[in-house]
């Protein structure tokens, strides 16, 4: 029992912890750094934010899947992929560590292929 309830509160610190990081990008987008050392920033990333990239894009491939029927007929499959599948798969694989902004190697804004 207590054991759960370390896990729930585990969950919900970090939960808060990555709402809090990725609400602060549009105010720090002026910096280079989301907290203001590269580090933690690097930290961050590696710990909390690829995780969720992957989930993400995980749940997007699985969303492709589901739309298919409806997006097949309408020629929309190959948008729908780019939008649930390539840009969370971009944003977590094709980003330098610690940098939440910018992909690949020519470092435009993630998910503007």
């Amino acid at each position: 029992m207590k054991q759960s309830g370390l896990r729930g509160r585990l969950a919900g610190m970090v939960l808060a912890a990555t709402i809090s990081v990725l609400s602060a990008g549009p105010v720090l987008a002026t910096d280079d750094t989301v907290t203001g050392d590269r580090g933690a920033d690097m930290a961050i990333d590696l710990v909390v934010v690829r995780p969720l990239g992957l989930a993400a894009t995980v749940v997007g491939a699985v969303g492709w899947v589901v739309a298919l029927p409806f997006t097949l007929p309408t020629g929309q499959a190959g948008e729908t992929a780019h939008q649930f599948v390539g840009r969370p798969f971009e944003y977590t694989f094709n980003r330098p560590l610690g940098d939440m902004d910018h992909c690949g190697r020519d470092a435009h804004p993630c998910g503007n292929r």
